[in-house]
């Protein structure tokens, strides 16, 4: 994907050399791998017996209900028991925002209020995510690993301007 830190979600249903223009892409076809590439954000997994998707989970994306969005389309396509994977990502601990900033999202996403270990405003993506899958009652697994703290991977943060990791899901 070529992903803008937005809300459009795409079905795929054939292997193309386009990067589309979205931050979730979905697909009932098996066979057909998807990935979403991260440096900070949440790399989002969703699989269904039905339907697969993966999904990049920023602030922006959270607060525009991205995952919410996939949730809904994937069982537009009959998708009944969905189970979400959160890759690593920078943690509440380490994702300083300004107040002010802090303050728009948790008025959101109560779930994401979290402050540094110096005190200063920080939003937990992780558990903001979390929160909103437990509504939909998705069962989940969350990695631990803060991508900002352990240097096994890439962070936009710490200074890896131009490097991603990524998850992928197959149906």
């Amino acid at each position: 994907m070529n992903q803008v830190h937005g809300d459009e979600v795409l079905l795929i249903s054939k292997i193309s050399e386009e990067r589309p223009t979205c931050d979730a892409l979905l697909t009932t076809a098996p066979g057909i791998a998807l990935a979403v590439r991260v440096a900070d954000c949440i790399p989002l997994l969703l699989s269904s017996k039905q339907v697969v998707a993966c999904v990049h989970v920023g602030r922006a994306g959270l607060v525009n209900n991205i995952a919410l969005i996939t949730l809904g389309r994937m069982r537009q396509l009959g998708a009944t028991s969905i189970h979400a994977i959160l890759g690593p990502s920078i943690c509440g601990k380490c994702y300083e925002v300004p107040q002010d900033l802090a303050d728009e999202v948790v008025a959101l996403k109560p779930a994401s209020r979290c402050s540094t270990r110096s005190g200063t405003p920080s939003l937990d993506l992780p558990a903001g995510l979390i929160a909103d899958l437990e509504s939909q009652g998705v069962t989940y697994e969350a990695s631990t690993i803060c991508n900002f703290e352990d240097e096994k991977y890439f962070s936009y943060r710490r200074g890896d301007k131009s490097e991603r990791f990524a998850g992928m899901i197959t149906l």
